[in-house]
């Protein structure tokens, strides 16, 4: 298996042989001819059809894999991140993850509450998609209407850069400040998620 096949390939979580992948990838990419085209078809679907829940990531790795994801119809970011991947990959676009933490500025009270008030999101989770030779950041995470609810810019991808959150929101205000790089994945860092909220786990 070269290199570019590995990322076309089926893993635990992102299960882009599923039928529900597959058929989904099949259906938003059917009148695109081009790599970029059928990459940013699936971005925009993961991005706005698949609704973002802060919550999502308190579920048990099952719950992570792309099928899951497609089938509820929302997730927080690294459960979008594995959808977009896999759909990715099912359109023939090679895709892996990338993971860092990001400081939410404008976190809610009540999630800034449930996190002891650290509005630091460890392991932010990405998909990467080969695009023209080169891997592109695509986070899909916040979707349109959650922005135009909450007055954020909306992350675009156009199959050409890198497409990440905006360090300012509409407003001008101070939104998203990227702190620390974990690097590219093969898979879901699980281990090492849970390990990042080991306090949170304890006190439930």
């Amino acid at each position: 298996m070269t290199i570019m096949e590995k990322y076309l390939a089926s893993t635990y979580t992102i299960d882009c042989d599923e039928p529900s992948i597959k058929g989904k990838a099949a259906e938003l990419t059917k009148n695109k001819s081009t790599e970029i085209d059928k990459a940013k078809a699936v971005f925009y679907f993961v991005r706005d059809r698949i609704k973002y829940n802060p919550y999502g990531g308190i579920s048990p790795l099952e719950e992570y894999k792309a099928s899951a994801t497609l089938r509820r119809g929302n997730g927080y970011c690294v459960q979008k991140a594995v959808l977009l991947a896999a759909l990715a990959r099912a359109a023939g676009v090679p895709a892996r993850l990338g993971f860092c933490n990001v400081r939410n500025h404008l976190l809610s009270k009540e999630i800034l509450d449930g996190l002891r008030g650290d509005n630091v999101m460890k392991y932010h989770g990405y998909a990467l998609l080969h695009l023209n030779g080169k891997w592109l950041k695509a986070t899909p995470s916040f979707d349109i209407d959650l922005c135009r609810q909450h007055n954020f810019i909306p992350v675009d991808f156009d199959g050409t850069q890198d497409a990440v959150f905006h360090r300012y929101n509409q407003d001008g205000k101070l939104h998203m400040e990227y702190v620390h790089n974990h690097g590219i994945y093969d898979e879901v860092p699980w281990d090492e998620i849970l390990a990042s909220r080991d306090w949170l786990l304890k006190e439930k």
